[in-house]
C-alpha cells in the first residue's frame, strides 16, 4: 500500500529532504499536499515533480499569484495565515510531516491530530510549547507522533530494546555547533556568518544559530521530556563532535543502547515515514572503520548559557518553555540581522523568562498569549516584523 503524505514546510531543509526520501521510494509514498510560508519558486518546482492535489502558502499575495498559475492544473490552493491548518486536514493524507519553523507548527499539528493523521514531527517547538496538549489530543484520537529529529528518532529506536519501565537515563548527543570549545571572551564579536558554519549538518539559519548557542539542544531536552514522558533529570546532554551516535538510552540494568548512523537527516525522516517498516537504504551507508574515534564530553553550561536557560525552563514547566522559545526566535532574528551581538541572545532570553509569571497547566489560549507576550517583550526597543 502506498502511504499518502502531506509535507508542511516543504521548501525548507527537512521538507526538501523528505521529498528526496519520497523520490527514493516511489512505491511506498505519494505526495498529496505541500505547503510553505513564502518560497513559491521552490514550491512550483516541487508541484511540477510531485503533483500534489492540494497546496498551501501562508503569504497571501504569493498564494493568490500561485493559484492563478495553477488554475488550469486543478490544484486546490489555500493561502493566508490559516493555510497550514487547512492543508494539515486534507482528507486524502494519512501522514502529515510537520517541518515548519518554530511555534507556527502548533495549530496545524493540533488540526492534523484532530483529523486523525499520523504526525512525523520535525518541528520541535510544537512539543516544547504545547507538548502536554499535543499528547492529550494524540491519545484521545489514537494518533501516533513519530519523531523526525535525528536525536529523538535515535531515542525512539533505542527504547525498542527494553521495557519502557526499565528506562534509566537518556543521553542526548550534541555536535557542539560552530563554536564548540570556544570561551565567552572569544564569542564577544562572533558574527552570524561564523555561527552559520555548522561543522556537520546543513540546516536552516534559525536552527543553525540555535546549534551555535546550544539552545537547540536545550529545546531538544524539553522535546524529549514531552515525547518520552521522562523527567528532566533523566536526560543528560553530551557533546559528541562526530555526530555519529545520534543518542543513547541507558536501562535499569546498566545496559546502554546507542543508535549510530550517517550525518544525514534522510535516515530519521525515512524511518518516521515508514515506521514500523525499515525500507532498503538508497543513500550512503555508514562505514564504521572510516568513522575513527568517537568522543564524548559534558557541555560548557557557563559559556553556552542558553542550554542552562532551557533546562531551567523545562524544570519550571507550564508556559515557561513557550516564553523561552518565543524569546529565542526573536533574539536569533535580531542576531541574524546584526542588530544584537551573539552573547546578547542569551541575555534577552534571560531577561524575558525572568519577567514571566508562568501558568502551570496552560490551555491553548494561554500558550498563544504567552507566546505573543514573550515576542513583544523580547523585541522591546527593536522593530521586529
Amino acid at each position: 500500500m502506498v502511504k499518502l503524505l502531506t509535507v508542511l514546510g516543504s521548501t525548507g531543509s527537512v521538507g526538501r529532504q523528505t521529498l528526496e526520501v519520497v523520490s527514493a521510494h516511489p512505491k511506498e509514498f505519494r505526495i498529496v499536499g505541500l505547503a510553505c510560508r513564502s518560497e513559491t519558486g521552490i514550491l512550483e518546482q516541487q508541484i511540477e515533480k510531485y503533483k500534489p492535489s492540494y497546496v498551501g502558502v501562508v503569504d497571501e499575495q504569493k498564494g493568490k499569484e500561485l493559484a492563478r498559475k495553477l488554475e488550469l492544473k486543478k490544484i486546490k490552493v489555500y493561502w493566508g495565515e490559516d493555510a497550514l491548518v487547512k492543508i494539515a486536514c486534507i482528507d486524502k493524507a494519512e501522514v502529515v510531516v510537520m517541518a515548519v519553523v518554530g511555534a507556527a507548527g502548533i495549530l496545524p499539528t493540533i488540526a492534523a491530530i484532530r483529523s486523525g493523521k499520523t504526525i512525523a514531527l520535525a518541528t520541535k517547538e510544537v512539543m516544547v510549547c504545547a507538548g502536554d496538549l499535543i499528547n492529550k489530543e494524540a491519545e484521545k484520537k489514537g494518533v501516533a507522533i513519530l519523531p523526525v529529529d535525528s536525536e529523538h528518532s535515535a531515542i525512539f529506536q533505542c527504547l525498542h530494546a527494553g521495557l519502557r519501565n526499565d528506562l534509566n537515563k537518556i543521553y542526548l548527543t550534541c555536535s557542539g555547533g560552530a563554536f564548540r570549545g570556544m570561551t565567552k571572551k572569544e564569542l564577544v564579536d562572533a558574527t552570524p556568518e561564523q555561527a552559520l558554519r555548522h561543522p556537520n549538518w546543513k540546516m536552516g539559519k534559525k536552527i543553525t544559530v540555535d546549534c551555535a548557542t546550544l539552545m537547540n539542544k536545550g529545546l531538544e531536552v524539553i522535546e524529549a521530556q514531552k515525547l518520552f514522558n521522562v523527567s528532566v533529570d533523566q536526560i543528560e546532554v553530551l557533546i559528541h563532535p562526530q555526530s555519529i551516535v545520534h543518542s543513547m538510552v541507558e536501562f535499569a540494568d546498566g545496559t546502554i543502547m546507542a543508535q549510530l548512523g550517517p550525518k544525514d537527516m534522510r535516515f530519521p525522516i525515512r524511518y518516521a515515514l515508514s515506521y514500523p517498516k525499515r525500507l532498503k537504504n538508497h543513500f550512503e551507508f555508514l562505514n564504521p572503520v572510516a568513522v575513527g574515534d568517537l568522543n564524548f564530553s559534558f557541555p560548557d553550561y557557563e559559556t553556552f548559557e542558553c542550554l542552562s536557560l532551557a533546562i531551567n525552563a523545562a524544570k519550571a514547566g507550564g508556559t515557561m518553555p513557550v516564553v523561552l522559545n518565543a524569546a529565542d526566535e526573536v533574539a536569533v532574528k535580531l542576531f541574524l540581522e546584526k542588530r544584537i551581538k551573539f552573547l546578547e541572545i542569551a541575555q534577552i532570553i534571560k531577561r524575558v523568562t525572568a519577567k514571566h509569571r508562568g501558568v502551570e497547566s496552560p490551555n491553548l489560549s494561554q500558550i498563544l498569549e504567552a507566546d505573543t507576550w514573550a515576542r513583544k517583550e523580547a523585541g522591546n526597543g527593536f522593530v521586529v516584523s
